[in-house]
């Protein structure tokens, strides 16, 4: 990063930033996060999880970045865990709002998905296109 490009102002915002970063790979020095427990000795084997395990926290970042932008961008809310308004919810409370989502399949062929309530639709549709048709 060039820094003589950035004004102050700039180089605050990017400086505090890199916090969510460290947010995201908290999850991965946490207690709750044993390797061990998972039964993992081999350090390959090991690496090849914290690879993929990597791979999910950009895909979140990149999911609760997309969601807040495209939120910010709308003018929309989606309600936070106190059920007020708000434009920065985390991945992980949108997630959480996704249960409930079901899948109906009839006669093995038909398939309908069941249970979306208007929060949920709120995010598919910011989402775009793909997502709502993944959900119609």
């Amino acid at each position: 990063m060039d820094t003589a490009r950035l004004d102050a102002a700039e180089l605050l915002k990017t400086y505090k930033s890199q916090q969510q970063v460290e947010r995201g790979f908290r999850f991965l020095k946490s207690p709750d996060f044993l390797v061990s427990s998972l039964y993992l000795k081999k350090p390959e084997r090991i690496e090849a999880l914290l690879m993929v395990m990597t791979l999910c926290l950009m895909v979140y970042a990149a999911i609760q970045h997309r969601i807040r932008y495209e939120l910010k961008k709308q003018s929309r809310t989606f309600p936070d865990m106190k059920k007020k308004p708000a434009q920065n919810p985390t991945g992980r409370w949108v997630f959480f709002c996704f249960d409930g989502i079901h899948i109906l399949t009839i006669n093995g062929m038909e398939k309908h998905v069941i249970g979306i309530t208007e929060r949920q639709s709120t995010i598919i549709f910011i989402l775009g296109s793909t997502y709502q048709e993944i959900y119609s």
